[in-house]
């Protein structure tokens, strides 16, 4: 007997009115019946139209289509990457006003703050103006708080669903490639091949979506915390800034190395993955002349020269997350050691604003930056490896 369709729960979502899509009150049903007993299959909602698999593969395949036939009038390669911008510029774009706006609160924040902590060094119990001036930027504070919460996790909702469809597509478009593979195409490519780019490729998508708008920010929050600095505590904010200035183009050849050991990883993963295939098809013959241990030793030094160049990778992301832990210390040292050298007096007004932006910058410049610099390296890679396999379709 055929198993009976499954009823599937629609989505909540296409019916969410706008407090429910900005405080996700609509996943609550699905968050009640999981505090209740354990979430089945069943649980799931449907996906939505706009999410389905066809849907973003043949409007990505209609891009890619269209950039193939205009590399063929100029006579030139085509480039995967400029169908993908041309497909989702316009929705991803409306995602960096989301970052402009979190970005310019948190520098706001800061400023509140120092306010706040101004009036209290400054108490006058008698000074009604300045006490409502604090009320002003205490309600002001909490605001932008409240703001910043909404924003963070509606950009990061957002740019991972944008991550998602890109993904999806791609699956898609590569899935429906390999259904119409020739011959001389399927003696180059094994199955192993296409279950890597499925598999580990295009997760990559997922990722650089979360941090390519920081490629813009960092830059520009850095700028506008510098000048706030220099208001505030003079030019001893150059000490601290120069720390981090230092930092970036250190994280620009970090991203580069990313970019060239991702790509010898994947080389060595099909490696790995065609000689597997090789040796499973073969088993019969293997075991007949008991070549087990030389096509073992074979696996296992590829896979040592695979694990080599992971182990060198994980190595560069703990570099740049180190420097994230260690620039906030070294920024704030610096920044005040040259403060106080320069004849100046510390007040707590001047150190919590500029720690607080010191804060506010770090995170992006040192974790945010690096992090799309690493990711839109490994992002390329995986374009230009996808694009190799489709590519000898036209």
């Amino acid at each position: 007997m055929e198993a009976l369709p499954r009823a599937e729960n629609p989505n909540p979502l296409q019916g969410a009115n706008l407090c429910s899509r900005l405080f996700f009150w609509w996943l609550n049903p699905l968050f009640i019946a999981g505090h209740k007993r354990k979430l089945e299959e069943d649980d799931m909602y449907k996906v939505l139209p706009e999410d389905s698999s066809e849907r973003l593969g043949e409007e990505l395949q209609w891009y890619w289509e269209k950039e193939v036939q205009k590399a063929k009038k100029a006579a030139r390669t085509p480039h995967l990457t400029k169908a993908i911008i041309l497909c989702y510029w316009k929705s991803y774009l409306v995602f960096g006003l989301f970052t402009l706006i979190e970005e310019t609160l948190k520098i706001i924040q800061p400023i509140f703050l120092g306010k706040i902590i101004n009036y209290f060094e400054n108490f006058d119990p008698l000074d009604t103006v300045a006490l409502n001036f604090a009320y002003g930027y205490t309600a002001a504070l909490s605001v932008c708080t409240l703001i910043l919460a909404i924003m963070h996790h509606l950009y990061f909702y957002h740019v991972q669903r944008a991550g998602m469809k890109l993904r999806v597509a791609m699956c898609h478009m590569i899935y429906q490639k390999a259904l119409r593979l020739s011959n001389s195409a399927m003696a180059k490519t094994t199955t192993g091949q296409i279950v890597n780019l499925l598999s580990n490729d295009v997760n990559k998508f997922d990722q650089v979506t979360i941090f390519l708008h920081f490629l813009w920010a960092g830059p520009l929050q850095a700028i506008a915390v510098t000048v706030l600095l220099w208001i505030e505590i003079g030019p001893s904010c150059l000490a601290g800034m120069a720390v981090l200035i230092i930092l970036l183009p250190l994280q620009t050849c970090i991203g580069r190395w990313f970019s060239s050991f991702r790509s010898r990883t994947a080389a060595f993963t099909d490696v790995r993955i065609r000689t597997m295939n090789e040796v499973i098809t073969g088993i019969k013959i293997i075991k007949m002349y008991a070549w087990e241990k030389a096509f073992a030793d074979l696996v296992n030094t590829i896979r040592r020269k695979e694990i080599s160049t992971v182990l060198k990778s994980s190595y560069l992301r703990g570099l740049n997350l180190a420097s994230f832990f260690v620039a906030s210390k070294i920024t704030v040292f610096m920044t005040f050691m040259t403060y106080v050298l320069l004849g100046n007096v510390i007040s707590a007004s001047r150190v919590f604003v500029a720690v607080s932006l010191y804060g506010a910058v770090r995170l992006t410049v040192t974790l945010f930056f690096p992090a799309a610099i690493e990711r839109a390296s490994e992002a390329v890679v995986s374009i230009r490896r996808i694009k190799v396999k489709d590519a000898s379709q036209y």
